[in-house]
This record gives structure tokens, sequence and C-alpha cells, in this order.
């Protein structure tokens, strides 16, 4: 087969490449391969009752599958500069702004119609937040809620699989680049031949993409890795903050020893799920748009980043094995009541039953101190307290900490203006690529890169 573009991975790098390929060269061959399933295929077994815990899938389909990581996650759009990736250092601030803005009005159409959009822009929580050593960032937040999200990924499939090729539980095995110019791909399945590549396989295609890098001689630099826990509480407690800016990214630099702490992907009225990266346990949370899908809790992460420096390059190893190491000990995320980590005994099953947070994730209940390094648990604690004082009740006994919660960054590979790699043609997007961390910054980097073949390559 020969075709024009083939995009590797159809998560929301990949589906932003086609859908604008699609819009602006109507007759373009084009070809995504995806390792996961296609999206009305894709279903966790977990359902609580009959399968309670994680059962190593051969393809996770929480991770994999149409729409990526992020078609079960909260569908949070953050339309900013501040945070989720670097994109802006490669194609400059307003144009990143607009394509996320395009990004949004996409989404907009495809049934993401009525879901509302949230601006920390005059808010009075910047001052509170200020007045007690935290910063909240910059954002407006587009939240599709995990159904409403499902619902726009579900519309814009149903616009290009007549115009796409889809190859669904199709891995990519190689890429080799053809002497005349253009690229060859290697699945299980067929071999194609192309004339350009996108590769768009997000955080889960990490080790993937590091094979890519080596085997082609692709310059890489190491990216760091975030590590942390997954808090949950009464809805009530953050319902000041999450009624106005529905997602509050605050700061914390610790006075122990001057660490950025963080809060990420809030989740009002939401649940705690697990999740499977490369056969790896981890927490995440999601909530829903709809009020009945909703509970009385709210969920968020903490999370420490650690960067290395030479000699070691390996961040993700370093992740990986503290995660095996909760999963060693829980057989897969363990959770702890926030008074029994600060009294340094284990949770037990009788003391979360009778606690006021009733948990959303069946986890088991152990001592996160025995898992997580020492200086990042000291700056979660502190962290802890110093919300307390904006949002009091987070630092209740019963307040309960899921871990462990772990954010793989691929390694930055080297890219120029145009996100393509050192070999004409070939681009690199989205979480994969190591310079975006968000759903919003991974579709804007796919709509560039089919602007940029349409304006450059003669398409």
């Amino acid at each position: 087969m020969q075709y024009d573009v083939t995009i590797i991975g159809a998560g929301p790098g990949g589906i932003f490449s086609a859908f604008e390929l699609t819009r602006l060269c109507p007759g373009l061959h084009i070809a995504v391969y995806e390792a996961g399933h296609p999206l009305e295929k894709r279903r966790c077994p977990i359902d609580g009752k009959t399968v309670k815990s994680c059962i190593n899938c051969k393809t996770c389909s929480i991770m994999s599958g149409f729409g990526g990581a992020g078609a079960f996650s909260d569908g949070k759009y953050n339309i900013t500069n501040d945070f989720g990736g670097t994109l802006f250092e490669h194609i400059g601030r307003s144009e990143a702004l607009e394509l996320m803005k395009y990004v949004d009005e996409i989404n907009m159409s495809h049934g993401g119609e009525g879901t509302k959009l949230y601006s920390t822009a005059g808010t009075r929580f910047k001052t509170l937040c200020i007045q007690n050593k935290l910063n909240l960032l910059d954002a407006s937040v587009r939240h599709l809620g995990t159904d409403k999200n499902f619902v726009v990924l579900q519309n814009l499939y149903a616009e290009l699989k007549d115009k796409v090729d889809f190859f669904f539980d199709t891995p990519v095995e190689h890429i080799e680049v053809l002497p005349d110019g253009g690229y060859r791909i290697r699945s299980a399945k067929d071999t194609v031949d192309t004339r350009f590549c996108i590769i768009s396989v997000g955080r889960s295609g990490s080790k993937w993409m590091e094979t890519v890098c080596r085997d082609l001689e692709i310059p890489t630099l190491s990216n760091r890795v975030d590590l942390g826990v997954r808090v949950e509480l009464p809805a009530v407690v953050f319902s000041h903050l999450t009624d106005e800016l529905y997602e509050s990214k605050i700061v914390y630099r610790t006075e122990k020893f001057e660490d950025n702490v963080r809060t990420f992907c809030m989740n009002p009225y939401g649940i705690v799920v697990n999740e499977n990266t490369n056969g790896i346990i981890t927490v995440n949370g999601h909530s829903y748009e709809d009020p009945s899908l909703r509970t009385e809790n709210t969920n968020f992460a903490l999370l420490v980043s650690k960067h290395f420096s030479e000699p070691f390059k390996d961040s993700n190893g370093y992740g990986e094995s503290i995660a095996r190491l909760s999963n060693m000990l829980g057989g897969g995320v363990i959770v702890q009541r926030f008074g029994d980590l600060v009294r340094g005994r284990r949770s037990t099953v009788k003391r979360i039953e009778e606690g006021l947070v009733h948990p959303t994730l069946q986890a088991t209940p152990g001592d996160l101190s025995l898992v997580l390094p020492k200086r990042i648990l000291d700056g979660i604690i502190e962290m802890i307290y110093a919300l307390d004082r904006i949002a009091p009740g987070t630092a209740n006994d019963d307040t309960l900490l899921y871990g462990v919660e772990v954010k793989f960054y691929n390694m930055e590979v080297e890219l120029d203006e145009h996100l393509e790699s050192r070999y004409p043609g070939l681009y690199v997007i989205g979480d994969g690529s190591g310079i975006t961390h968000s759903l919003s910054h991974a579709s804007a980097s796919g709509v560039f890169v089919a602007r940029d073949l349409k304006s450059r390559q003669a398409l």
C-alpha cells in the first residue's frame, strides 16, 4: 500500500492531525495505525463487583485505543501556555494559544456544546493563594467531562472513518527511512510506504518511542517524572474553588527542600480509577458532566517533579520502580488516611470504613511511607497543610491518599520549529514528543503539523 501521510497513534494529536488534513486536503490518502481498540470496544473489565482490580489486559483500554489515554479522562482542555507542555517554545506563544482555541471550537461543534469554559482571570482566589504562599496558575479550562468527551470522540470518528484508513489493534513494529524519500511502516499485519509520517504515540508509547529514536539516531533529552498521590476528600471542602474555577492548578514551594508541589487533574464530584502503564498499576481520576453520575467526593493529584542530572538519565525507570514497589506491597494501588500517615501507622480496612470519606476506588489499605521517598512525601504533607489554609478540611484525618500516581513523560525528542525530526517529513507530536503534556497541547500540535504539511510540502 502507498499512502500520502501515515499517522502512528490515534490519540488527540493523531486525531486532530487527521481531522485537519482531511479538511485542508480532501483527496489525501491517509492511514492511522493504533495499537489499541476502536472507541466502541474500549471497555475496562473492572466493575467493582466481579472484577475488582486490574487483570493486566493485553491492551489496556484505559490507556490505548481511539482517543488515547485522554478518552476516559476528565475531558479537561486547558487553554494556556503556563502548563501542559512547552509547545510554545517551538511554534510561538500566540500561535499555540490560537491553535488551542481552534481545537476548542472543533470540540464544541462535535458534541461539546453547552459545556462550561472556566477561567482564573480576575478570580479572588489568586490573592487568597498568594497570601498563603501558594501560586494559582492562569488558565481557561473547558470541562467536557468523561461522558461528553466520549461523545465528541464518537462524532470525530464518524466524520473521519470514511476519509481515513484506520488500523486498530495494529501496533507498529518498525519505521524505515527509504533512500529515495519517504518511509516504510511495518506492523505485524502488513507493510506500507508513505511520503510523510506523523508519530503521535502518547505517554503509553514512551518505550516504543525510545526504540525508534535509538534505531534512527534521533537525538533526545532526558525529561522529568512526576511522583505523588491522588487525594480524595468531601467535595464540599473544595467546592468554593471548583464551582468557580473547576480546575485550579496550584503550586507550593516547600520550606524544607524548596521543591515545587502542585495540584493536578482536579475532578470535582468524581471518582478515582486505576491505570495500567506498561504493566504497572497507578492511580488517576475522572469526573462527569452529567449530574446523575457525580459522587460526593472531589479528587486531585499532588505531584512533585523530579529532574535528574548526569549520569542518571532514566527518569521513567525511576518512576516505574516506585510504582512497582507500591504494586508489590499492595497488589496494586495503596490507600491511606492522612491521619494515619502523619501518625506513622498503616491504614486498615476498619479505619477507612469508619472514616468520613467513602473511597470511590477499591484499593489496599497500607502505608505510603514505605513506598514514596521521604523527600517527596514530606513535600506532599507540607502541601496538604498549605491547602488546608485556603480549603479548610483538606488536612482532616479522614482525607484519603492513593498511591502512587506517576506521570511518565517521554524523553524530549529533538525537533525543529516545524515539529519535524532530523528526517524531512518525519514529525513527532503530542505527549510522545515530550513537549506536550495535556489534551489541549497535544491536539494543537496535531493541527499545527497538518497545516505545516499543507503549506510546506505541497500536498
